[in-house]
C-alpha cells in the first residue's frame, strides 16, 4: 500500500505536520527561554549542546515547508490548467505577503503602532509563490535548471553588499542580504532574503513530478532514497572541504562534540547551499519511508500538515498570549511583552525543560481547534477562500 489518496498525499502531510510541530518549539524558546535574549542559541562560545540542538533541529522547518509548497503546487497543477494554477499562486502569494506584514507582524509584537516590519517567513513564501506563478509557464527542465542554479550558485553572491540606508540597499537586502534599515521612523528588516527560497520552491515544484498520477511507488521510493542520500553525501563532501557552500566555515572547538556542532552549524539567512542540502536530504529520505498507511500517532501529526497556515497563525498568538500571562505571574507585567520584536525583559524566562513542556502544551491545545477546522475545510470544498487559509 502507499500513502496516495484521491485528494492528498499522506506522507507529505505527515512531513509537513512534523515540521509545523517542531517550528512551534523554536518560537516557544524565543519567548520563554531564559537565555533567549542573552546570546544566539547557535553561538558556540556561549551556548550549550542542548540549547544548540533545540535551535538547530528547527532549521528543517522553513526549507521543508517551502519545498513542499512547491510540491503541492505541482500536484494542484495536475487538476488545474496552467492559467488557473498561475492565478492561484499569484493571489495566494500576495495574500501571504500581506499577512506577514499585518496579522503575523502584530502577532509577534502585539504593538498597535507597528514600529517595525520584518519581512519574514510568510513574506518569503509569498514572494516565492509569485515567482513560481511565472516559472510554471516555462518548460519543466528549465524550472529544474533554475532551481538548481539558484540553490547551488547563490553563495557566489555572499560577499556582494550594497551599502547605505537607501532603497537600492533595501532591495538587495530583500534579494540576498539580511539587514536592518531605518526609514521614516520605522525599522525594516530583510529577515528572509528571497532569492534562495525561490530556488527551493522551484526544486519542490519539480520534485512533485515523482508523485504525479500513475507514478510507481516502488520506483519513487528508490528515487527518494537516491536523492536524499546524494544530498547528504554532497553536504558532507562540501563541508569537509570548507571552501564553498556556506559563508560560515567550521573549525575545531573545545571538544569533539562542539566541533561536530560547528560542522553542522550552517547559515539560514539566506539559506546556504549546505543548509539546503542538510535539511532537504533527510526530509526526502523521510518521505521514502513514510509512504505507508497512517497509524494513530502519525494521523495526529499529519493533521497539522493539512491545515498548516491556520495552525501557523494560531500558534503565534497563543505563544505570545501565554508569554504575557507568564510575565504577569512572575512580576514583570504583561505590558513587558508588548515589544518591537521579540521580548527583551532582563531576568525573565525559564529553563529549557519548562520551555519543552510549554511547547508540548501549545501543540496539544491547538490540536482540537485544528481538527475542527480540518473537518470544516473538508466538508466545504466549495468555499474557495478556504484554500487561502
Amino acid at each position: 500500500m502507499n500513502s496516495l489518496t484521491k485528494n492528498r498525499i499522506q506522507s507529505v502531510d505527515l512531513l509537513r505536520g512534523l515540521v509545523m510541530i517542531i517550528m512551534a518549539l523554536d518560537h516557544t524558546r524565543d519567548y520563554f527561554h531564559s537565555s533567549a535574549q542573552l546570546y544566539p542559541p547557535l553561538d558556540l562560545s556561549h551556548t550549550s549542546a542542548a540549547i544548540f540542538l533545540t535551535r538547530w533541529i528547527t532549521h528543517f522547518c522553513a526549507p521543508v515547508f517551502m519545498f513542499l509548497a512547491g510540491t503541492s503546487a505541482y500536484l494542484v497543477g495536475q487538476r488545474k490548467s496552467k492559467k488557473e494554477l498561475s492565478f492561484f499562486l499569484l493571489t495566494r502569494g500576495l495574500w501571504l505577503m500581506f499577512l506577514d506584514l499585518s496579522v503575523i507582524g502584530f502577532g509577534w509584537t502585539f504593538n498597535i503602532h507597528f514600529p517595525a516590519f520584518f519581512f519574514d517567513t510568510l513574506w518569503a513564501l509569498g514572494v516565492s509563490m509569485v515567482a513560481l506563478s511565472i516559472f510554471i509557464h516555462l518548460p519543466f527542465k528549465v524550472i529544474l535548471a533554475l532551481g538548481i542554479i539558484i540553490s547551488a550558485g547563490h553563495n557566489l553572491l555572499d560577499n556582494f553588499h550594497v551599502q547605505g540606508n537607501n532603497l537600492l540597499a533595501f532591495l538587495w537586502g530583500e534579494v540576498h542580504d539580511q539587514r536592518i534599515f531605518k526609514f521614516g521612523g520605522y525599522t525594516l528588516m530583510t529577515a528572509y532574503p528571497v532569492l534562495s527560497w525561490i530556488g527551493i520552491i522551484a526544486l519542490g515544484y519539480c520534485f512533485g513530478a515523482l508523485y504525479k498520477n500513475g507514478s510507481d511507488p516502488v520506483k519513487r521510493k528508490r528515487s527518494l532514497l537516491l536523492l536524499g542520500s546524494s544530498a547528504i553525501i554532497l553536504f558532507i563532501l562540501l563541508r569537509v572541504a570548507n571552501l564553498y557552500g556556506d559563508q560560515q566555515l567550521w573549525s575545531a572547538q573545545k571538544s569533539g562534540l562542539f566541533t561536530f556542532l560547528s560542522f553542522i552549524n550552517v547559515t539560514k539567512y539566506p539559506p546556504s547551499l549546505l543548509y539546503t542540502l542538510v535539511t532537504l536530504g533527510p526530509a526526502i529520505i523521510f518521505l521514502a519511508f513514510a509512504e505507508k498507511p497512517l497509524n494513530k500517532v502519525t494521523s495526529v501529526i499529519s493533521l497539522y500538515g493539512r491545515v498548516p497556515m491556520f495552525y501557523y497563525l494560531l500558534h503565534i498568538y497563543l505563544i505570545h498570549l501565554m508569554a504575557m500571562a507568564a510575565a504577569q505571574l512572575t512580576g514583570f507585567g504583561w505590558k513587558s511583552m508588548i515589544v518591537d520584536d521579540f521580548p527583551e525583559v532582563k531576568g525573565f524566562g525559564f529553563s529549557l525543560g519548562i520551555v519543552y513542556l510549554i511547547w508540548i502544551g501549545v501543540v496539544l491545545v491547538l490540536y482540537s481547534v485544528c481538527k475542527s477546522y480540518d473537518k470544516y475545510k473538508t466538508a466545504h470544498k466549495e468555499k474557495w477562500w478556504l484554500s487561502y487559509l
